[in-house]
């Protein structure tokens, strides 16, 4: 795998292990979750099979953001190699493990396609963008009160949310990584966005 060099020391073969008669408790499949928190203790083997279990969502996301297979690659390796370094970081009270890595997916994705476009030789002098302090103070309070009627949500609603407006994922891309059919992801969306809305009601009026 090519991102293995940009780990170190050298990833190294496990040793033979002895037939059991009764299955490991480890042989269950791990959440993303518990794979997220074990390479962040720098555990290989969970960020093979973290890579496993997402390399082909995040390539098909860069591919559709970038239209260029080679450039798609590169970011892939580039989210996964900010994975390994970045783990350490993850919270999961804070949220789900998916969202965060397509947070980190989506930031290599936007640094490949700012790489392809050539600055110009000089800025034009035009009016900054920037939100002034006031109105930097209110998209910090929308974003605190979305983030609190989250939880409200329940899990299996406030995951596709999540993949959705933050993984920046198709139904069809979510319906595929959950394992549940588009219909059941359309229906949990709906609900979800109607009990966001009754939820912040008076924020968006």
């Amino acid at each position: 795998m090519a991102i293995a060099c940009a780990l170190d020391p050298p990833l190294r073969l496990p040793t033979a292990r002895k037939a059991a008669t009764i299955p490991d408790v480890s042989a269950v499949d791990p959440t993303d979750e518990e794979l997220l928190e074990r390479v962040g203790r720098r555990d290989r083997a969970a960020f093979e099979a973290l890579y496993r279990r997402y390399s082909r969502s995040v390539l098909g996301l860069a591919l559709r953001r970038l239209g260029d297979r080679g450039r798609a690659e590169d970011a892939l390796q580039e989210t996964f190699t900010s994975i390994w370094r970045a783990a350490g970081t993850y919270k999961p009270e804070r949220g789900a493990a998916a969202p965060w890595l397509f947070a980190v997916a989506r930031n290599s994705i936007s640094d490949r396609g700012r790489a392809r476009r050539e600055p110009p030789a000089e800025a034009p002098d035009e009016p900054s963008d920037e939100a002034g302090p006031d109105e930097q103070a209110e998209q910090s309070w929308v974003s605190f009160r979305v983030h609190t009627a989250l939880q409200v949500l329940p899990d299996n609603e406030r995951e596709l949310i999540e993949l959705a407006y933050w993984g920046g994922l198709s139904q069809s891309e979510i319906a595929n990584l959950v394992g549940i059919p588009l219909g059941t992801v359309k229906t949990r969306t709906r609900s979800a966005l109607a009990r966001l809305a009754d939820e912040l009601e008076q924020e968006l009026t």
